[in-house]
């Protein structure tokens, strides 16, 4: 079985935790954030579609 997660998020937490979650859609990546909303550092929140060409995130500044 292939991995099926499709985004990756990596966050810092107000306290200093650190975050680390993988989801397979958007509805689930959604739930999480909303979950999560008072405990993440907003400007310290990466989220990476690894289904998305490269190129078009190397475009996207």
């Amino acid at each position: 079985m292939g991995n099926t997660c499709r985004y990756v998020v990596s966050a810092t937490g107000k306290n200093g935790e650190t975050y680390y979650t993988q989801c397979k859609d958007k509805e689930e990546l959604k739930e999480w954030l909303a979950e999560h909303e008072d405990k993440l550092n907003k400007k310290e929140l990466k989220v990476k579609d690894k289904k998305r060409h490269p190129l078009l995130s190397w475009l996207n500044f």
